[in-house]
């Protein structure tokens, strides 16, 4: 059987981060048998790059990508930015041995206009291979918004049809929500998907209390609200089939993403991740 490289998305622990550090928490990671992350909302500060630094040589870990927007997501918003701070977020990635960057999401602003997202596209296209100069690839991750059609086409294939220096970071739990099958998409993106995230998509159970009290505006939002982020393995997602497609379509790192854990700790969601891929032949992806 092939053999990918299973990491955590570090956004889901972000919380973790702030009670109990960088270190304690990359410990942990490597504990629950994840060989890698990827590295985002967590603030690039002198000491946090350097606690992760050491996290990976203390605990045999690797940083599969870190996350760098192209410019603010929305005006005045602050962060670092590939426009404002190339030289930073390169040395942070030398620093790490993190050969991948990926964006998030294209400028909220740029959203429901094929044009303004070619304009961005063409810049974005030009970072990357200014990046590439450094040994870095630069890589798109989508949500279901990238499903918006322009003329018949999905806005995230005229991004990838209108590139040649970027990579696509596909997030299955996002493709399900935007009315696709997983498994066909990360084919049709055979030889650009190196990153993929590993999400489920779950049907949660309905919240009726509103209507005892006849506020059917409430209980409208609570109906459209039962879509949920879940635990790889239990959710509605055929996750077995969704890794092999993107083996066959190049893909080396598997990450591990959830964006709301309904009140879970976090870590007890990845043990359950972990758990349910194991079950389903991927015990020899983890550490222990």
């Amino acid at each position: 059987m092939s053999k990918g490289k299973i990491g955590v998305q570090m956004m889901m622990l972000k919380e973790k981060v702030e009670e109990i550090g960088i270190y304690k928490t990359m410990e942990k990671i490597a504990e629950l048998g994840y060989s890698c992350v990827e590295v985002s909302q967590i603030p690039m500060t002198e000491e946090n790059v350097a606690e992760l630094k050491r996290s990976l040589a203390d605990f045999d870990l690797e940083v599969a990508a870190l996350s760098a927007n192209l410019e603010p997501m929305m005006p005045g918003m602050e962060g670092e930015t590939l426009k404002d701070d190339f030289d930073k977020i390169v040395a942070d990635c030398k620093k790490l041995n993190c050969n991948f960057l990926r964006m998030g999401m294209l400028p909220l602003s740029l959203m429901g206009s094929k044009e303004k997202a070619l304009e961005f596209v063409e810049k974005a296209d030009a970072v990357a291979e200014k990046l590439a100069e450094h040994d870095i690839k630069l890589y798109y991750h989508n949500h279901h918004v990238e499903f918006q059609k322009f003329e018949g086409e999905y806005l995230l294939d005229i991004i990838k049809d209108n590139t040649s220096h970027i990579g696509f970071e596909l997030d299955v739990h996002w493709i399900q929500r935007g009315g696709e099958d997983p498994v066909d998409f990360i084919k049709k993106y055979d030889g650009r998907v190196t990153l993929l995230h590993l999400k489920d998509y779950r049907i949660g159970e309905l919240d009726k209390s509103s209507l005892e009290t006849g506020d059917m505006e409430q209980f409208m939002q609570d109906f459209k609200a039962v879509v949920q982020f879940a635990e790889v393995g239990e959710g509605n997602l055929d996750m077995k089939a969704i890794i092999e497609a993107g083996l066959e379509s190049g893909s080396k790192y598997f990450l591990i993403e959830q964006d709301d854990q309904y009140g879970r700790d976090p870590f007890a969601c990845l043990e359950t991740s972990r758990d349910n891929l194991k079950e389903l032949g991927y015990g020899g992806w983890f550490k222990n």
